[in-house]
């Protein structure tokens, strides 16, 4: 079964670990390569282990664009952040593994990837991908 992890993050966490007064806490060089080592060996083993299809991560929020209906049927395209969003997806995996339960496993192996003291991981949400999604006509 295919499955997408999901982590979420805030524009303030991306700030942080961008070195920019955020009101979280900072992140350090150490930091960042603790964390880009960590995720570098669950990646591998992931893809090793053949349940690996994709993963990436995702640029901040100040670098996303919204496009939503407007008046008339005119699209309407605005530029991040978003003050009103709290946090937004900042990375992701699709995984092939077998059961909801080998997923949440990896979801909790995530959630340890170092982090500065105070700073927070995660969430993260999974979803399960179905093989033939229902289709209505």
């Amino acid at each position: 079964m295919k499955y997408m992890l999901m982590i979420q993050a805030s524009q303030a966490h991306y700030d942080a670990m961008n070195g920019k007064d955020s009101g979280k806490t900072p992140w350090t060089e150490g930091d960042l390569k603790a964390m880009f080592q960590f995720m570098e060996s669950l990646n591998n083993d992931l893809a090793e282990n053949g349940e690996m299809i994709d993963g990436q991560g995702l640029s901040e929020p100040a670098q996303a664009r919204v496009v939503t209906p407007g008046k008339d049927g005119v699209p309407v395209v605005a530029d991040g952040p978003y003050g009103e969003t709290k946090e937004v997806l900042c990375g992701y995996w699709l995984l092939d593994c077998a059961s909801l339960d080998r997923a949440t496993e990896i979801a909790k192996r995530i959630l340890q990837c170092p982090v500065p003291e105070g700073a927070e991981n995660g969430p993260v949400t999974i979803r399960s991908i179905p093989d033939n999604p229902p289709c209505e006509v």
